[in-house]
C-alpha cells in the first residue's frame, strides 16, 4: 500500500463547498494524516457532493489506483444493527460492492451532525455568545440519537448566536476542523472504528 484514499459524501454541487468538507475532514483527521506522511504514504480525501457520486468515485478508484488502500465514508442515515454494506446495501438498491470487506466502508452514524454534537466544546467556541449548550442531547452514546433530532437540535442551539442558525454548507466544513477527534471517538463507536481501520492500514 503506497497511499490512503477517502471518499466521502458532502460538499454540495458546488467546487468550492466540496474543497471546504475536505479540508475540514482532513483537519479532523490530522493526526492521521500526520501518520501517513511520517511513513511516507500518500493522502487524499475527495468530497464527492451526494451518496451516490460518492459510491461512484470510490469504485472508480479501486480500479485506477490498485495500490492505495481506498475508503467510502457516508451517513448511515439511519440506525445500524449490521455491517455497513449490509446496511447500505438495504437502503441502496444500485449499491454493488462485490467482494469488498468492511474496512473498507464507514459510517457516520446517523449523520455526520452527530459528531458535531460530540463535541459540545467545539460547537461552543465557534459560535461563541448565544450558544445554548442545553440544547444538545445528553446521550453519551450520540449514534443512538436519532436521525431527525440532529439537525434540529443543532438549529436550537445556535438560534441566538451571531452565526446564526447551523446551516450544513456554510458551518459544517470549518466545524469539522475544529472538533477534537479524541472526543468523538469516545461518543460515537463508527468514528473510532475509522480512526483505528486507517491507523492499522497506515501502519502496516
Amino acid at each position: 500500500m503506497r497511499e490512503i484514499r477517502i471518499y466521502v459524501e458532502g460538499g454540495g454541487d458546488r467546487s468550492d463547498t466540496r474543497a471546504a468538507i475536505r479540508e475540514g475532514l482532513s483537519n479532523f483527521l490530522q493526526p492521521l494524516r500526520q501518520l501517513a506522511r511520517d511513513r511516507g504514504l500518500g493522502w487524499s480525501v475527495t468530497a464527492c457532493g451526494g451518496q451516490d457520486a460518492a459510491f461512484d468515485n470510490f469504485r472508480t478508484a479501486l480500479e485506477t489506483h490498485p495500490e492505495a488502500f481506498v475508503v467510502l465514508l457516508v451517513d448511515s442515515e439511519a440506525p445500524v444493527a449490521q455491517g455497513p454494506w449490509t446496511h447500505l446495501k438495504a437502503r441502496e438498491d444500485n449499491w454493488d460492492s462485490g467482494d469488498l470487506s468492511d474496512e473498507h466502508c464507514h459510517l457516520m452514524v446517523q449523520t455526520v451532525e452527530a459528531w458535531l454534537i460530540a463535541d459540545p466544546d467545539a460547537l461552543a467556541s465557534y459560535y461563541g455568545q448565544g450558544f445554548q449548550r442545553s440544547a444538545l442531547s445528553k446521550r453519551q452514546n450520540v449514534e443512538a440519537i436519532p436521525k431527525a433530532e440532529l439537525v434540529p437540535s443543532l438549529d436550537r442551539a445556535t438560534q441566538r448566536t451571531q452565526k446564526g442558525r447551523y446551516h450544513k454548507i456554510r458551518h459544517c466544513s470549518d466545524l469539522l476542523g475544529r472538533l477534537n477527534p479524541e472526543t468523538v471517538r469516545s461518543r460515537a463507536s463508527h468514528c473510532d472504528l475509522l480512526f483505528t481501520t486507517l491507523e492499522t492500514h497506515i501502519r502496516g
